[in-house]
């Protein structure tokens, strides 16, 4: 098979590492990928919300599959477009994206059919918005409503904040039209886990869990980031807690897009708070979370490409989908500043020393390669991964691969997996 994988970041990166395992791939592209993954694929110059070059490219090429990661273009409806071209793509549809492109669309679905999650009201007035948070209970999550690359949510911890939130997200637009609309909700107080979850719209496979470290700096400190590391299993995500979910949650959220007509085929992200009154849906992602899947994929054993095709066939109900027992850790080697102002072009240095154990893999996710070296890109730049027998024996490995690579300016949190 010859396969596109559509995205530039660690979750691509991984992907593609696990596509490229499959017996049955012939040759993988990425559009646009990075300096990492340009050692398993043809990148090519096509940016990853240019569904015409997309579309043309697989025509022009024959592509067996494509592979939509990212939220924008599958948002935009990248897959509709290469469906109505005859060419088979991996990933939900526009309207069934819109799980993750509106979260006032995913809390009114929660709420319409009885799916666990917390009290909010939905605002496209900032005046109104205000004065709705002049009555509330404090702390209180204000969201903007559409894609911010993971940093649309704040934490107002009282009425200024959340006013200054409103005012930055609906009037100063620092979000641009994510924020024509906003989200206010109860603060709910309890861990997070993240699920990630195979489904053809039918049959819903959750995969081993997950939990992220968003905060910038050690002990949840700093701004929130899309994510400075992760780790898998999560301590407290028990088989009870999973049966519990796939009863209340995961199965009931597939049953209510086939309510409205809104099949969702592809990987499916639940988010989770689990509160003192039981699990809570936070948010949805409609395709894999990043960096979650930097730890949840190497633990998969099964082909991925054949999980891939027997979504898109809707004959997920036929794959006996394996893991490993081992524990995975994923620290992210960040620009310093980020997610704030950074710099980039810094020369990486240790990356095929710390890869030399075999037990650890480094996701690339904003590197360039020129001339056989690596060069810092993007404020996430690198996503070290170790797997070992337990989480502790992960966590050690993974810092052990940290301290080989380095780069000038390197931030990264030293409390990755301990939570």
């Amino acid at each position: 098979m010859k396969i596109l994988v559509v995205g530039s970041g660690g979750r691509e990166h991984a992907i593609v590492w696990k596509m490229a395992q499959s017996p049955s791939v012939e040759k993988i592209y990425c559009a646009p990928g990075n300096g990492g993954i340009s050692s398993l694929a043809e990148c090519l110059p096509i940016k990853a919300l240019d569904i015409d070059g997309i579309v043309k490219f697989a025509k022009e090429n024959s592509i067996d599959m494509v592979v939509v990661a990212p939220d924008d273009p599958l948002a935009a409806g990248m897959v509709d477009a290469l469906e109505a071209e005859g060419i088979r793509a991996f990933g939900p549809r526009k309207n069934a994206a819109i799980l993750e492109a509106s979260k006032a669309f995913s809390k009114d679905l929660m709420k319409k059919y009885n799916i666990p999650t917390a009290k909010y009201e939905v605002f496209d007035d900032s005046e109104h918005t205000v004065e709705y948070l002049r009555h509330q209970e404090y702390p209180i999550v204000v969201k903007a409503d559409g894609l911010a690359l993971g940093k649309g949510v704040i934490i107002a911890q009282g009425f200024d904040e959340a006013q200054e939130a409103v005012n930055s997200i609906m009037n100063d637009k620092v979000f641009g039209s994510a924020g024509s609309r906003v989200v206010i909700e109860e603060f709910l107080v309890g861990p997070e886990v993240s699920i990630l979850a195979f489904t053809d719209g039918k049959t819903v496979v959750p995969m081993v869990s997950s939990q992220d470290h968003k905060r910038a700096l050690d002990n949840d400190q700093g701004l929130n980031t899309g994510g400075m590391g992760t780790f898998s299993p999560s301590r407290i995500y028990t088989p009870e807690i999973a049966e519990y979910c796939m009863e209340n949650i995961y199965k009931p959220t597939i049953e209510a897009m086939n309510s409205e007509n809104r099949k969702f085929k592809g990987v499916l992200y639940f988010g989770l708070m689990l509160t003192k009154d039981g699990p809570k849906v936070l948010e949805y992602n409609a395709r894999f979370g990043d960096p979650e899947t930097q730890v949840v994929l190497p633990r998969l054993q099964s082909d991925l490409v054949e999980i891939f095709n027997a979504i898109i066939d809707e004959k997920l109900d036929a794959i006996d989908v394996k893991w490993s027992d081992s524990a995975a850790v994923c620290v992210i080697m960040a620009s310093g500043g980020y997610p704030q102002q950074y710099k980039t072009g810094y020369e990486i240095t240790g990356i095929t020393e710390a890869e030399r154990d075999s037990n650890i893999v480094v996701f690339h996710a904003g590197t360039k390669c020129e001339d056989g070296k690596y060069y810092t890109a993007g404020g996430r730049v690198l996503g070290v991964t170790a797997l070992e027998h337990t989480l502790d024996e992960a966590i050690k490995k993974a810092y052990e691969g940290v301290a080989k690579v380095s780069f000038k300016d390197v931030h990264y949190r030293k409390d990755i997996g301990i939570k």
